[in-house]
């Protein structure tokens, strides 16, 4: 397995980067492609994914992304490209706030997560990432309430997605996020 690529950038897509190193070159799925710059050196943490069908290496900028992807990719539903896709719109930093305080509505809105794998998320993640348990229901609660209140939904998982707090109660989220709401 590779752990890591050092090497100069010589080529880059949308979603993929090719590191020269020592004349041998290497296609690389990441996650921010932003961050990369043809023509500079880079040192790229990596994973090899090898199926049937294919076979590709997935990148990062760090040690705390590619343990994240490692995370992810052990829930069920969830493969390496949507892993990579889901942490290419935030940070480790964030998911695992996400998931510490059970923020559902926060892992929907990263591109190829849905509902019912951001529930996964976090049912096989919380305690093994965050080491709190907590109650998972909090964040849907909350939901529910601002729904039954007339808020659309788009906008209740606007709100709820840039919360992260892990210990608040039902009660304490829904005056949160209603304080959010009237800015």
């Amino acid at each position: 397995m590779i752990f890591y690529l050092k090497g100069k950038i010589v080529y880059k897509d949308e979603s993929s980067v090719v590191v020269d190193v020592n004349d041998v070159a290497y296609q690389v799925l990441v996650s921010h492609i932003e961050q990369y710059t043809i023509g500079e050196e880079c040192l790229i943490y990596t994973y090899s994914v090898v199926r049937e069908d294919e076979e590709y290496l997935v990148g990062f900028n760090s040690l705390d992304e590619k343990s994240v992807f490692l995370s992810l990719i052990k829930v069920k539903g969830l493969g390496p490209k949507s892993a990579i896709n889901a942490l290419s719109n935030t940070t480790p930093e964030l998911v695992l706030k996400a998931i510490a305080s059970n923020n559902v509505a926060f892992l929907k809105k990263l591109p190829g997560i849905g509902s019912k794998a951001a529930a996964q998320i976090i049912l096989d993640l919380k305690g093994q990432l965050t080491g709190t348990k907590g109650d998972p229901s909090v964040y849907e609660e909350v939901y529910d309430a601002l729904k039954e209140l007339g808020y659309k939904g788009t906008l209740i998982d606007k709100v709820l997605s840039n919360i992260n707090e892990p210990d608040l109660t039902s009660e304490q989220l829904l005056k949160l996020a209603l304080s959010k709401m009237r800015k």
